[in-house]
This record gives structure tokens, sequence and C-alpha cells, in this order.
């Protein structure tokens, strides 16, 4: 391939998680199952909440924002991921490399804009109780929503014109599972300096103002939870939080562990490993963070399997 001329890329070939023939089977099997339990997990939860009007509040209608994301999110990765683990070609084509990595870091993006959206929620819900109505409107909250995924778009675009339009003359052999940042600007034969240099700095701009507005939400948060009399109080303000600050732990803590490195101490095999939890992990993870303890949910479900008892 010629420098610079990216009309001859037409291929890429993804490595997969190892190169062990003997794992293959079992891999597949193991996310296959972790894949099932994310459709059936983030499915069922934005289905309860659309069916139950007791969840048609302003926090349930970001939950389901959130597991639509963690719907796709999945979606964009683990069924090429699968795929390949039972495929003898693991090739993927360049413009559908382009589309996995700007639709990962798409629908990543707006999760991670909902949840400092949530913790904007939490804010209102416990700091200004008599306001909250008024405040976050059902207008609001579809304005809010709107923008996150209107802003992950715009920013998945950035990282990914960076990365192609670099040029691959080298290797067309990606050491990863999917399409994503770090893996390509290593394989690429351009100087990627600068590249790295930009990535770096829109993901600690991107990443770290949100985390930033997340933990101001919390300081404002804990002091007015913590002007609270009653234990009982307490306990219930906490409650309505763990469950979002749960998912903001994961969420945040593993992408700056990701990207927030210089390319040249990325560990590959490390990534990887990340990249399934971030991907794959976490958005199994979240329905079972906000349902197993989640009074209201549990209660949501047990109607909706009462009334099709009923019915039956």
């Amino acid at each position: 391939m010629e420098k610079g001329n990216h009309s001859e890329a037409t291929e890429f070939i993804l490595s997969g998680l190892t190169d062990r023939p003997e794992l293959q089977v079992p891999l597949f099997v193991v996310f296959l199952l972790i894949y099932g339990i994310t459709l059936v997990g983030n499915g069922g939860m934005i289905l309860l909440i659309t069916i139950d009007p007791r969840l048609h509040t302003p926090m349930y209608f970001f939950l389901r924002n959130l597991s639509f994301c963690d719907l796709c999110l999945s979606s964009t990765i683990s069924p090429k991921m699968l795929l390949n683990f039972v495929a003898e070609r693991k090739g993927i084509s360049y413009t559908a490399c382009a589309v996995q990595m700007s639709l990962s870091i798409a629908f990543g993006d707006a999760e991670g804009l909902l949840l400092v959206v949530m913790a904007y929620d939490r804010y209102v819900a416990i700091c200004n109780p008599l306001l909250y109505t008024v405040t976050m409107s059902r207008q609001l909250c579809k304005q809010l929503v709107a923008g996150a995924y209107a802003l992950g778009v715009v920013d998945s675009m950035i990282p990914t014109c960076v990365t192609f339009q670099l040029s691959f003359c080298s290797s067309n052999i990606v050491n990863h599972f999917f399409c994503d940042t770090p893996p390509l600007l290593a394989l690429s034969c351009s100087h990627t300096r600068i590249s790295e240099i930009m990535m770096f700095a829109f993901t600690l701009c991107i990443t770290g103002s949100r985390f930033v507005a997340i933990l101001l939400s919390y300081v404002y948060i804990i002091s007015s939870i913590l002007q609270i009399s009653s234990a009982a109080g307490c306990r219930k303000a906490f409650s309505t939080c763990t469950f979002h600050l749960t998912a903001v732990v994961l969420f945040y803590g593993t992408l700056l562990f990701m990207y927030l490195r210089p390319t040249s101490r990325y560990s590959m095999d490390t990534d990887k490993i990340v990249s399934v939890f971030y991907s794959l992990v976490i958005p199994m993870l979240n329905p079972l963070i906000y349902s197993l303890r989640n009074r209201d949910v549990k209660d949501a479900l047990r109607r909706a399997v009462n009334k099709l008892l009923t019915k039956s």
C-alpha cells in the first residue's frame, strides 16, 4: 500500500483475545453467555420501564436510555467478536472497522454523558426536592438525552477521523478483538505522535470534565444528605445514589485507565482485558446494579409477572 493511499486498505485482520485454538470454543461460550445476559437484562429493563407507569420518572427515563446505550455498545462489538471465535478468517473491511469504531465511541460517549445527566438528576432530587418536578420537566429530560446522543455522535467523529486519515502500510493485523483507537494507532506506519497527543488531550478534556461534573454533583449531594436529621432519611437518600455511583466508578475508572496513557506504555494484553470489561462486562452489569437492590424495579417486575400470570 502506498503511504497516504487509504483506498488500498480494504481489510484488517482482528487477532482476537487469544491465538490459542483450544480456548476459542470456551471463550465463545463465555462471551455468548455474557452477550445473552446483556440482551435480556438491558432489553428487560427498557421494556419494564416502558410498560410500568410508576417508573415514568426522570430517573428511570434516563436509566432506560442508559440501558439502550449498553445494548447498542455491546451489540456493536459482540456479534463480530463471537463470529471470529469460530471463523477461520477474522477479517473486517476498512469501512466496517471505521463504522465499528465510530459506533462504539458514540454509544460509549453517550453513556458517559447520561451518567452526568443522572448525577444532575440526583442532585436536584436531593438538594432541591421541592423544585424537582418543575426543574426536571419532561421536555428538559428529552433535551438532555437528545443532547447526549448528539454529542456522542459528534465526539466519535474526531478520533475516527484522526485514526483513519493515517496510513496502514506495513501490516493489517489489528492486535485486538475490535477496532479501537490505541491498537490502530500502534499499527499505523504514519508518524502518530501528533495524533496521540490530540487523542490524549481530547479524551482528557471530554472524560475529565464529565467526571469532575459528577464529583461536584456528589459533593453537593453528600453535603445535603449530611444535613438530614433523621437516620432513615439519610439512608433513603444514600440508597438512591448508590446504584448510580457504582456505575460511575466502573465506567469512568475503566475509561480513564484505558485511554489516558501514551501508546508507548500500552500492554495490548492488558488493554484487551480492560476493553472486555468496559465494552462487554459493564453493559451486562448495569441492569443488575440498578435492579438487584432497587425496590422500585423489583416491585415493577413483580407487578409485570403477576399481570402475565393473571392473563394466562
